[in-house]
């Protein structure tokens, strides 16, 4: 039996996704945690990462900043990302859908 040789380039651990012929969507939602940070951190942060999701990808972010209540839903309304609100204690969930291109 040989040995495995190490491989020259890093390894990163690859997301779950699902395959349906013509394109693989993730299964898991990519998570920012922006608890702590105040306004306007959660929103910019949600604005890049969105800016790099595809149409109908999932997107987490978590929240403690009672202005994000208000801002996510705003952001995500007037940019057709659709977005859905829970409230745990002091932190906030947002679930996020990109909007198809």
């Amino acid at each position: 039996m040989r040995a495995r040789r190490a491989s020259p380039w890093p390894t990163t651990p690859r997301r779950a996704t699902a395959c349906t012929g013509f394109s693989c969507l993730e299964t898991e939602p990519d998570i920012i945690d922006a608890r702590g940070l105040k306004c306007p951190l959660p929103v910019l942060r949600m604005e890049k990462r969105l800016s790099q999701l595809a149409g109908g990808q999932r997107l987490v972010v978590l929240a403690t900043d009672p202005m994000a209540k208000i801002d996510i839903p705003l952001f995500c309304r007037q940019n057709g990302h659709d977005c859905q609100v829970s409230q745990a204690g002091e932190e906030l969930r947002f679930d996020i859908v990109a909007a198809q291109s």
